[in-house]
């Protein structure tokens, strides 16, 4: 079948496309997910609050049983990643040779960034580091050292390794859809391995697992999302939060994510994430300034060389030695949210990062996004801390009360309280839009066999989805459902992911190759033509001489 290398898809795709169809998709994907997807809703409203029990069981069982494969499987990904860019495939550039970057830095690191954190650093940033400051996984809480400890906990669960997963999937997809000229789908990732057959079952069944994991890992997003924008509004008008609340509040964003989503990326989700930037920059630097600014800035170079100093053993323990339960409601579950996730970012991040070479793609995605990360958690977290360590306030017991409510419990101890407030209300509802929308562009090109410009009707039938998931793991067991449908999707898809390490690397050799073999063509053409110029020359002066 012919190629269109603008967008490729086939020319028969492309046909079937310019139709003016409601719905232009990959029908076994498309149905089979979307079928599953029906079950699990139906399920969880039918069996109603047994769900609650059911969601933990499952959890327990994943995270005690597979808490090591996570682990391990996620160190592998970081070092993958950051051998290839450092190798010598790292100068192959996304797209061919002559291909030029869509989007400047700037543009390409704030949709980056609020794609691949966005919702989560604002409803954790000050919860999580107070969390494990008063409940560690070892000695005593509420002291100077658990409070060093809480934060290196909190950079390990946001730091490289988030971003190293990332890195994985998206330069996957990238280099097989630009370079290789597949579509953009999971399956594509893993022509080497299986050539024709990603068009086949086993292609599709790819793919449709990458849409069930992200659409959990989207849901998860999306639920903690909305539990802090009703938190907030709670905390500043009085309004009881409740699961009613956060189901409506659903509804009205996602009708408001709707509405980017038809924009498309350019025009809906480059504009929010930008926006997103811009407000998130001005609320951080707020912090950093009307908070305990030496503190925060102490704090941040010292967290960061105490993650980098125990980098090692913090990635790799186990919590082998002491049987607890702290790891698995914590770091396995960010790793399993992680790696859900993964199809969804690093598609959306694949499709922004054309023209650019394998090395700056990798430390791009790995550097700037995690400094980012850490400056703002040093000042959330750190002044939360600072708050705590010196007794000015009680935060401790709010975030145990509610960790929904921490950020604006914070923002309470400084000027203009109501004012930051609202400022928070509205980001975390940018940033949830921001997901949403960037979240149903990447599932209308699973669902649509790698066409990268769906109909306007699938995209709000994937953005309605999503909220509606969301909504319905609020009902069925609110933070519990959420994480479990993270851990759910994340174990089989970890799998998934080391296959497409090894799959990649085959792809890239055989590109290296090319190259190779094209600059060696090209230095003997080179050679060439310079013996033929100095013959000329020769014969040119002789025939002077004479």
């Amino acid at each position: 079948m012919p190629l269109d290398k603008n967008k490729n898809i086939s020319v028969r795709e492309r046909k079937k496309g310019n139709k003016n169809r409601s719905f232009d998709v990959d029908p076994p994907v498309f149905w089979v997910s979307a079928i599953l997807i029906t079950l699990f809703i139906s399920v969880t409203l039918i069996v109603g609050d047994p769900m609650d029990q059911i969601f933990a069981a499952i959890q327990d069982t994943i995270s005690e049983n597979g808490g090591w494969f996570f682990v391990l499987a996620v160190n592998l990904f970081l070092i993958f990643s950051l051998a290839i860019a450092f190798g010598k495939f790292g100068d192959i550039r996304l797209g061919g040779t002559n291909s030029e970057p869509e989007f400047s830095r700037t543009a390409w690191f704030a949709m980056l960034f609020s794609a691949g954190m966005g919702i989560g650093i604002l409803f954790w940033s000050v919860g999580e580091p107070v969390l494990h400051f008063v409940s560690p996984p070892s000695g005593t809480g509420s002291t100077v050292f658990a409070a060093q400890k809480s934060m290196q906990y909190t950079f390990l669960h946001w730091g490289f390794h988030a971003w190293g997963i990332y890195a994985l999937v998206g330069m996957s997809l990238a280099f097989f859809t630009f370079n290789k000229k597949l579509p953009l789908t999971i399956s594509s990732v893993f022509y080497p391995l299986i050539g024709d057959r990603i068009h086949g079952g086993l292609g599709k069944s790819i793919n449709i697992l990458a849409v069930v994991a992200t659409l959990f890992g989207l849901a998860t997003s999306l639920g903690l999302g909305v539990q802090q924008v009703s938190a907030g509004l709670s905390h500043l008008t009085g309004i009881e939060d409740n699961t009613t609340l956060q189901v409506i509040l659903i509804a009205v964003i996602t009708a408001a994510a709707t509405g980017s989503v038809v924009a498309g990326l350019s025009a809906g989700v480059k504009r929010l994430s930008q926006m997103n930037i811009i407000i998130g920059s001005i609320f951080l630097l707020f912090i950093i300034f009307v908070g305990p600014t030496l503190f925060i800035m102490g704090s941040f170079v010292q967290n960061t060389g105490a993650y980098l100093q125990n980098f090692f053993e913090l990635s790799f323990w186990t919590e082998t030695y002491q049987q607890s339960d702290w790891q698995k409601s914590w770091t396995v579950f960010y790793w399993a949210w992680w790696i859900s996730w993964s199809p969804f970012v690093g598609m959306f991040i694949a499709r922004i990062s054309r023209g650019r070479t394998i090395r700056e793609f990798i430390l791009g995605v790995l550097i700037v996004p995690t400094i980012i990360t850490f400056l703002w958690l040093s000042s959330f977290g750190g002044s939360a801390l600072f708050l705590e360590l010196n007794s000015i306030a009680d935060l401790a017991t709010a975030v145990q009360s509610n960790v929904a409510t921490s950020l604006f419990v914070l923002l309470e101890q400084f000027p203009f309280a109501t004012v930051t407030s609202v400022v928070g209300v509205l980001l975390v509802t940018s940033f949830f839009v921001t997901s949403s929308d960037s979240g149903s562009l990447v599932i209308d090109s699973l669902t649509a066999g790698g066409k990268l410009d769906a109909p306007v009707p699938q995209r709000v039938f994937w953005a309605v989805t999503e909220g509606a998931v969301a909504a319905v793991l609020l009902i069925g067991g609110g933070l519990g459902a959420l994480q479990t449908a993270a851990i759910i999707a994340g174990l089989p898809f970890a799998l998934i992911l080391i296959i497409m390490a090894y799959s990649l690397v085959r792809g890239l050799r055989e590109e290296r190759n090319k190259m190779d073999h094209f600059e060696s063509e090209k230095e003997k053409k080179s050679y060439q033509d310079l013996i033929h110029k100095m013959v000329i020359k020769r014969e040119q002066n002789k025939q002077k001489k004479q």
